[in-house]
């Protein structure tokens, strides 16, 4: 009996999202998405939640006014126009894979076309082929938290099950498309955010008083979960070579205290946020501790008849993950609380944290690639993780510099232990820098918060050129990259 793990080469890689990156709102065909009506709120207490909790008036107010005011998705870091300078520069980087995602709006504006935007593909055309040219493999995510807001507005979002017909429109497209180039997708960017953060995850609108009706949430929940398995059925009809994956945010919880109340807690927690999309997308099934808490909120979910089928017989290849930071579990109020990966937590006393709160737990990422590994026993993707900080750009008579040695210990702090995590007995397929050209920040609406090796000059008022500067970290990241391909060759070569 063996109990080896296939021992691959680890592929290290670099991500964007075309609502943070791209820009051109206007341009090459696009329509209005959800992204695009977030509007930028200087930092306070409450900045960040209002720029992810969007009601009705709040997108009209957006629509009506044709985005006068400071809308930071609209300009993204203007990758459509740099977007031949940016393929070379990750090219020069030497990333093994590059993730990306496709504007569903810039291919079907409303969302209900019958047909894409010639300009919209003739963009994409554009950069699947110079990042094969390039040498990079493909990680396509389909759906990056932003879908046209017309879907919303007439729709109802994810909640409307008719949004899945428009959804696997957009994927069959994609796939005839562009199937041939790629090698790794998802069809949703951490599906588990749609539980809490409603608004980016499944385009629900927030009401004008009180809180989300959670009946609606998972009612969209569900509805992305079976679009999902009906993208897998569809992709592997007629794009069999490409590998199928689901992705949550994982937030590595650890309980506060060593009461049992807290550590019961803490997989209870666990359960809803975490597990729950990786058991019905991974194991192809609702979990039984999804029934009492159902049950006990009042939630009501209208499946289909054929619903639990397709997704018994339609799980992914592999899964992946966001890791930024762990998170500390309690029953009380145990202390102060800091930010994370749009979630908040109790602060532990025994880690550092960034700029923004989040905790910096290298080994946390180690010790959640173990613990999913042992529920889901499939490859796993790192598909985001990095260090979000302010960075600032050097000027001297012969050159422009930008010095981040906390990304690069972080980074490098993070590698090491999903190395570990391989030699542990994990799966692992790679890990993938997060925003690895300067983005906006998808929680918070902020150029200030940068997670790149590439400097993009602009800040949150969209004011700079736009000009990339490669960071320290670009250099140390090369030579990683390089370090570790010649330690892994085979000895054959």
């Amino acid at each position: 009996m063996s109990f080896e793990v296939p021992r691959r080469a680890l592929l290290w890689g670099g991500a964007t999202s075309a609502s943070q990156y791209e820009g051109g709102s206007d341009m090459v065909g696009k329509g209005p998405d959800t992204q695009d009506v977030r509007p930028f709120r200087p930092r306070t207490s409450k900045a960040t939640t209002e720029t992810r909790l969007l009601t009705k008036r709040m997108v009209n107010e957006a629509l009506d006014s044709g985005f006068n005011g400071n809308y930071p998705f609209r300009r993204g870091t203007e990758g459509i126009s740099h977007c031949e300078e940016d393929v070379a520069l990750l090219e020069d980087l030497g990333i093994d894979i590059y993730r990306f995602s496709i504007s569903w709006a810039r291919l079907y504006p409303t969302g209900h076309e019958r047909n894409p935007s010639p300009e919209g593909v003739a963009y994409y055309d554009k950069v699947f082929r110079l990042v094969r040219k390039a040498g990079m493999r493909v990680f396509l995510t389909l759906t990056h938290y932003a879908m046209p807001i017309d879907l919303v507005l007439s729709d109802g979002g994810w909640l409307n099950r008719s949004t899945i017909d428009c959804y696997l429109r957009f994927a069959e497209f994609v796939f005839t498309r562009w199937g041939k180039y790629i090698d790794y997708y998802l069809p949703f960017n951490e599906i588990n955010a749609g539980y809490f953060s409603p608004w980016n995850g499944v385009g629900l609108l927030k009401p004008e008083e009180g809180p989300y009706d959670q009946s609606k949430v998972f009612q969209s929940l569900h509805n992305q979960f079976v679009a999902s398995a009906q993208v897998i059925q569809l992709q592997r009809r007629i794009a069999p070579t490409c590998k199928s994956g689901c992705m949550v945010a994982d937030f590595c919880y650890y309980a506060n205290t060593p009461s049992p109340e807290d550590n019961l807690k803490l997989v209870k927690d666990e359960q809803i946020s975490q597990w729950l999309a990786v058991d019905v997308l991974a194991r192809g099934f609702y979990p039984s501790y999804t029934a009492r808490f159902f049950d006990e909120r009042g939630i009501k979910i209208r499946m289909g008849e054929n619903d639990l089928e397709l997704l018994a017989h339609n799980t992914c290849d592999f899964v992946s993950i966001s890791y930024y930071q762990s998170s500390v579990v309690s029953c009380g109020d145990d202390g102060p609380q800091t930010a994370g990966n749009l979630v908040c937590s109790t602060v532990n006393p025994y880690l550092a944290s960034s700029e923004w709160g989040w905790q910096i737990d290298p080994v946390g990422l180690r010790t959640a690639l173990n613990v999913l590994y042992d529920r889901v026993h499939k490859p796993i993707f790192v598909a985001e993780g990095g260090l979000g900080a302010r960075d600032r750009l050097v000027v001297s008579k012969d050159e422009k510099r930008v010095h981040d040695a906390r990304r690069i210990e972080y980074l490098s702090e993070h590698f090491k232990q999903v190395i570990e995590a391989q030699k542990d007995g994990v799966d692992v397929l790679g890990y993938i820098v997060w925003g690895i050209i300067d983005i906006v920040s998808a929680g918070s609406c902020e150029m200030e918060k940068r997670y790149g090796v590439v400097y993009v000059d602009a800040d949150d008022e969209g004011n700079g050129s736009y000009e990339r500067t490669r960071k320290d970290s670009f250099w140390w990241y090369k030579k990683f990259i390089q370090d570790y391909h010649q330690r892994e060759k085979p000895a054959s070569e």
